[in-house]
């Protein structure tokens, strides 16, 4: 930071850059919007003409060969304060070698990204586990450390807000004890996981399109539904980390004092995945987890089963060994039960019942619901053919499982 002119002007607003203590006795760099006035008054009038000025705001996110002007805007994105050096990291890899387990190359792969190639897109990384003193709140920690103020974390309320100025322009966006139960939810944070370009929002000001380069850390006590995802996703890694048996009070501080030998580290290693295979540069094969498949099969189940029981109920109710259904009609049934699933996680799972709907629009009887009855009703759409013995077949063995 320069002493002698700690302001700038930014287009026509001025700022002062100041040290702001933090709660670990350590300080970060700030911009504060600064009234020109105030500035007159306590350096003079003619201390305005030394004022360095830009044009505008950009977000280039750099580690290794950092810049704060770019073409005369003001680059946002935060210097890291380590300097890497040799040195030992015996602690660093100990504790990442818990954290990653058997995939810990992968995870040395991941952190490397991050430093060296930030704007390179990386999977949604989950730690799950429902037993305490694991780690994953001090990995959530340690990444702060290193990485700074191109950290963030967030609850699920505020990633669910329309604001999201506090976040847009960050490296890594964490959110600790995550539980998504709105498929919307889900499907934003897949898109954001992929995109370059998102619209940052604040208060009281105009939606703008920002570059977008945030990588997403989940953390959550809950193994099995924290979010809403299926059998075709590739974009979450999920990894279940185990307790920590002799926990050690002081590792943070110890994994701290590595972090600039661990960035050496990460500047010198060979990737193990020298080059990207995919977009998120792993393949789906190589991040996927019996945590992840564990996730997926619960939500599987958790939507197959009510629409299997209301089907089977139909069968039971009515003297028809087939019946014809379409998503929508299913939709009404399920209604009753007060099960709320969408039209889409109804096909999803007839498509895993390898079932297929008519080519074309065809007239068919449906059935609907009222007052304790099912009824007939005239209806027309690209209806699924479903025999009785089918569904009382696979009743029967998920209800075995």
């Amino acid at each position: 930071m320069n002493n002698k002119i700690p302001y700038i002007r930014i287009g026509t607003s001025y700022y002062k850059k100041v040290l702001a203590p933090t709660i670990s006795g350590d300080k970060i760099e700030i911009l504060i919007s600064w009234n020109i006035d105030t500035i007159k008054q306590d350096e003079g009038r003619d201390y305005i003409a030394v004022i360095p000025k830009y044009d505008g705001f950009t977000c280039i996110p750099n580690h290794i060969d950092y810049k704060q002007i770019y073409e005369n805007f003001y680059n946002t994105y935060f210097p890291l304060s380590n300097n890497p050096h040799k040195g030992n990291i015996d602690n660093t890899l100990s504790f990442l070698q818990h954290i990653f387990g058997k995939q810990f190359e992968l995870g040395l792969d991941y952190l490397q990204l991050l430093y060296i190639r930030p704007i390179q897109i990386l999977p949604i990384l989950c730690l799950v586990s429902k037993e305490r003193a694991t780690g994953k709140s001090t990995f959530l920690k340690w990444l702060k450390l290193i990485f700074e103020s191109n950290m963030t974390y967030l609850t699920n309320d505020s990633f669910s807000s329309q604001f999201n100025a506090d976040w847009a322009s960050k490296l890594l966006i964490c959110i600790d004890e995550v539980l998504f139960h709105k498929e919307e939810l889900t499907e934003r944070i897949k898109y954001l996981s992929t995109t370059n370009i998102n619209k940052m929002e604040a208060k009281g000001k105009d939606r703008i399109e920002v570059d977008f380069f945030g990588k997403f850390i989940l953390c959550s006590n809950n193994e099995n539904n924290f979010i809403q995802i299926d059998d075709n996703e590739i974009r979450f890694w999920v990894i279940k980390v185990s307790r920590i048996e002799n926990e050690d009070t002081e590792l943070l501080a110890k994994l701290k004092v590595e972090i600039p030998a661990f960035l050496y580290f990460l500047q010198c290693r060979q990737l193990s995945v020298s080059q990207a295979i995919s977009r998120m540069w792993f393949s789906p094969q190589q991040i996927r987890t019996k945590a992840l498949e564990r996730l997926v099969s619960y939500y599987g189940r958790k939507i197959e089963i009510p629409i299997l029981e209301t089907i089977y109920e139909l069968f039971q109710e009515i003297s028809e060994d087939i019946l014809y259904l379409c998503p929508k009609d299913i939709l009404v049934l399920l209604e009753k039960n007060r099960k709320r699933i969408s039209a889409n996680e109804i096909r999803r799972i007839l498509k895993k019942w390898e079932l297929q709907p008519e080519d074309n629009t065809k007239s068919y009887k449906g059935y609907n619901y009222s007052s304790g009855e099912y009824y007939l009703v005239d209806r027309r759409g690209r209806y699924y053919t479903i025999k009785k013995e089918f569904i009382i077949e696979k009743f029967e063995t998920l209800m075995q499982d």
